[in-house]
Parts: C-alpha cells; sequence; structure tokens
C-alpha cells in the first residue's frame, strides 16, 4: 500500500508536513484510564488558556481555516478536526472514550493543535491519497448508511473506491473507521505552517510511543512533504 500527497496540494500549500504512523499488531480492545486522565488533564488547560471568542485566531487553527477558504469550505461552517474538537472542549464538553487508538490520537490532537485522524487499514480498498476531489466520488459519513459526494477541488482523502475524509479531516467515512477489532492502522498528522517539520516528527514520534505503551503495536513512521510526497507503507 502506498500513501501519495497530489503534487497539485503541495503546489497549494508547499508548506504542508503530513506525518504518518503505521501501526501493527494492534491490541485495541479495553480502555485505558491513563489515557483518560491525560485528556482530562489536557481538557483542562485548554479552558484555562483559551477564550472561545479569540480562539479561531490562534496561529495553528488560523492557518486551517485559511485552508478551508482557499478550496471553498466556510470556515465558520466547516471547522477542522482539531478546532471542532477544542470547541467541544471549550464549551465545557469531555470528550468521550472511542477506543483506545482514537483516544491517543485525540489526545496528541488537543495537546499539539493539530490535526490528527486515522484509518483500519485492513478495510483501505488500494492506495491512500491525499488530493482533490472530481466531484464525482462516493462518501459515506463515519456512523451514516446515507452516500454522498464531494464538491469538485474539496480536498480529500481517498482509496481507489471512495472518499475516506471530506474537506481535508472534516468528517471521515465509516468505511474505514477504528474499532476494538482494529488491528492495523494509518494515522496521519498533519502540519501547516507554522507548524514545522521538525514539530511534526516530535508529534509522530510521541504518538508512536503511546501506541507502543498502551496498545502493543509495532509502528514505523514517515513525512511526506515538497521533498518526498509517497511512501511504502
Amino acid at each position: 500500500m502506498k500513501f501519495v500527497i497530489d503534487p497539485r496540494i503541495l503546489e497549494k500549500f508547499p508548506g504542508l508536513n503530513v506525518g504518518i504512523i503505521r501501526g501493527k499488531q494492534i491490541d485495541n480492545h479495553g480502555e485505558s484510564a491513563e489515557i483518560l486522565r491525560l485528556i482530562r488533564e489536557r481538557e483542562a488547560e485548554i479552558r484555562s488558556e483559551f477564550d472561545p471568542e479569540t480562539f479561531s485566531q490562534h496561529p495553528k487553527i488560523r492557518a486551517w481555516r485559511e485552508a478551508y477558504s482557499s478550496f471553498g469550505a466556510k470556515p465558520k461552517k466547516y471547522k477542522s478536526s482539531v478546532e471542532s474538537l477544542c470547541r467541544m472542549v471549550l464549551k465545557g464538553n469531555e470528550l468521550r472514550s472511542i477506543n483506545k487508538i482514537v483516544d491517543i490520537y485525540n489526545y496528541i490532537s488537543l495537546k499539539h493543535l493539530v490535526p490528527v485522524g486515522g484509518d483500519d487499514t485492513a478495510k483501505v480498498e488500494g492506495d491512500i491519497r491525499l488530493t482533490f476531489a472530481r466531484g464525482d466520488e462516493s462518501f459515506t459519513p463515519l456512523n451514516s448508511e446515507e452516500t454522498e459526494t464531494p464538491r469538485e477541488g474539496e480536498v480529500v482523502y481517498a482509496d481507489s473506491k471512495e472518499v475516506l475524509c471530506r474537506r481535508w479531516n472534516w468528517r471521515e467515512c465509516d468505511k474505514t473507521k477504528m474499532t476494538e477489532d482494529t488491528e492495523e492502522v494509518l494515522l496521519v498528522v498533519e502540519g501547516l505552517p507554522p507548524v514545522t517539520k521538525e514539530e511534526v516528527q516530535k508529534i509522530i514520534e510521541e504518538l508512536s510511543t503511546l501506541i507502543s505503551e498502551y496498545c502493543s503495536g509495532k509502528t514505523r513512521t514517515f513525512i511526506l512533504d515538497v521533498a518526498g510526497r509517497e511512501a511504502e507503507i
């Protein structure tokens, strides 16, 4: 399986760095009280550090708002995954536990204020591409049975059959969602300036360590950017 970034994406977003964690032999059963404790601590920090009225002006959040606007997604309506998580927290909500892998990457997203997402690779068909939608692909949102079509020019992740995530990191699909039975994963950490390649490298190393510690898995890491836009994973 390959992970490929369309060269047009890097032409439009030349500062993009995509960190990849490939996990195998994952044990995703059960719940980690330690990860939930880390999430609760980070939630409290976010509520004390940020004002909901000005949060959109944080450089890391503003970068994603500008990216969304550039491909026609109004950021007031469609928020990046990291902004959506933080907005939930700032409203006083606690993130609910999904499963260990998802809880771990949600924690990392909150800690570093970067979008993090992923797929159960056993359910992926063909290679994964970060590309612009043609406008005729199919997409079934997470926890839904309704199929929809992305807008032409929308940034999407896709395999050979369908879209895996719409509006870059706004909404994941149902097909490749991770469950307690998931044993193989591909996680992505997305960095737009001011996030640097060095920061992305540190984040994927931390994420990889947490997966190994709490899910007993074996991991490999990669970073894709303008210098190298595909990897055999």
